[in-house]
């Protein structure tokens, strides 16, 4: 459902901030890119958001080319990243009503898509609260609950878990879990061992914008010639990453 095809991306007088990455997320697969921070992952993941466009290569989603066709993709896809920001001075009820409009939902729709999030997350108390007065996790949970109100096919999330208490991480990565195994094509990144252990079917490692193994972990650990993917991430990021 997504695919990426010797995609780079470089900015006016800078490196190679993506190089030459292909991959494939197929439905009901889960598929992580892991890297540390300043890897690409978040330039990558805003161009298969049709966020940015590629310098090269190309991106398609639900058979669909990224560039020609990038009104049509948002419809198909639910995407989160770290750097969506909430109105403050509005509310979760608010926000979903709206959201759901703006995604041409019905009244029944908004409001049983509303019941079900809101009772998956726990928002329910905190339904007519300003966003303001939330804290860090409830505002992810009603992020969340709102990048996926349309039931979109494809889900991209940038960091989910980053920031979030254990509960509330352990709550995020069990709705993906559920999502990748329900007719979703789950594409995530993550600089957290356990996250990408426990929850990824596929993945790529990613450094200074290439992505140099992929695959399930015992085929990144045999790559690297390790017996654990920490140790596995960490020989490749010595032998790939450049000062």
């Amino acid at each position: 459902m997504i695919e990426v095809d010797h995609v780079s991306k470089q900015y006016r007088h800078q490196i190679m901030v993506v190089n030459d990455v292909s991959f494939k997320v197929e439905k009901n697969r889960i598929f992580g890119l892991l890297g540390p921070n300043g890897a690409g992952k978040t330039t990558l993941m805003q161009m298969i958001a049709t966020l940015l466009k590629p310098t090269s290569g190309k991106i398609t989603v639900c058979g669909m080319d990224s560039v020609e066709k990038s009104r049509e993709i948002h419809a198909q896809i639910g995407f989160l990243t770290s750097e969506v920001r909430l109105d403050p001075f509005s509310t979760p009820n608010k926000l979903f009503d709206f959201f759901g409009k703006l995604y041409r939902l019905t009244p029944a729709q908004i409001r049983d898509q509303k019941a079900m999030s809101f009772d998956r997350f726990d928002i329910g108390p905190f339904a007519d609260k300003k966003i303001a007065e939330l804290s860090t996790g409830m505002r992810q949970k009603i992020s969340i609950a709102i990048s996926l109100i349309h039931n979109p096919p494809v889900v991209i999330f940038d960091e989910p878990t980053n920031g979030l208490d254990i509960l509330t991480a352990y709550q995020v990565t069990e709705y993906l879990r559920e999502l990748g195994k329900s007719g979703h094509a789950v594409l995530l990144s993550t600089h957290i061992f356990s996250v990408a252990e426990s929850l990824c079917d596929e993945l790529a490692v990613i450094v200074d914008g290439r992505i140099v193994a992929d695959g399930g972990i015992a085929e990144i650990n045999a790559k690297a010639g390790t017996d654990s993917f920490e140790k596995a991430f960490l020989a490749l990021y010595a032998a790939h990453h450049k000062e």
